[in-house]
Order: structure tokens, then sequence, then C-alpha cells
């Protein structure tokens, strides 16, 4: 069953190769990401914990639980957007992104979760 609040948020990712902190030699490829979270609903809600599922090109999959984001648990009133950004280190040119953010609205303490799209993670003269 769908939750109609958490299809009132929206997250939109912009993943970044970032060269000068990697290092193929070595099998070290950094990525940033930028979130932008869209609170479309009526209801504040709060950001508690992040899941993430990384896939690494070799197949090789970590999962990352943990509180929040960044540091931390912000509040996104209706119509207002967080934004953060993040790092992911894989061991090859290649990865897909996915996960959960479990929020809560503010008014009920209800909780839920919302569903990040898989988004690639690609190094340069990778095929997109």
């Amino acid at each position: 069953m769908i939750d109609e609040l958490s299809e009132a948020i929206r997250v939109d990712v912009e993943p970044n190769y970032r060269v000068e902190e990697s290092s193929p030699a070595e099998q070290r490829y950094v990525f940033s990401y930028t979130i932008t979270v869209h609170n479309h609903s009526p209801q504040a809600v709060q950001l508690l914990a992040r899941y993430w599922k990384i896939t690494q090109g070799s197949g090789k999959v970590q999962e990352v639980r943990g509180k929040g984001v960044v540091g931390k648990q912000p509040l996104i009133g209706p119509g207002q957007t967080f934004r953060y950004t993040s790092r992911a280190v894989l061991d090859g040119p290649v990865g897909v992104m996915e996960g959960t953010y479990t929020c809560v609205e503010s008014a009920a303490q209800r909780p839920f979760e919302v569903a990040i799209a898989p988004f690639r993670l690609a190094g340069p003269n990778q095929v997109h």
C-alpha cells in the first residue's frame, strides 16, 4: 500500500565523480551526491534515519544505516526543501545507490518511509 504522505515527499539526486579525490591506481573512486528533499505535503516532516544500498560494479553490496543525514535530523516544513551533500567511495568506476529515508509526520508523530530511486555513480569515460 502506498502511503500518500510518502508520495508527497520527492527526493532529487545529483551525483558527481570527484576526480581530485579518486585514485584509480589504488581502486579508489570517490563520488559526491547532492540530495534535495522536497516536502509537497501540507504537514511538516522530520527525517529521522537513512538506509543506503550501494552496489558496486564488481557486484559487492554495502548497506549503510544511520540516524539522520550529515549529522542532522532536519524538520522540513510544508513546501520547503532540505539539501545536503555526502560521499561514497567505490572500488571501481561504476556503481548504483538506492535507499530509503525514515521520516515522521511531526504533528501526529506518524512514521513513514520515503523510497530513494536507484541512481548511477559513474566515473569518466563510462557508458551511461
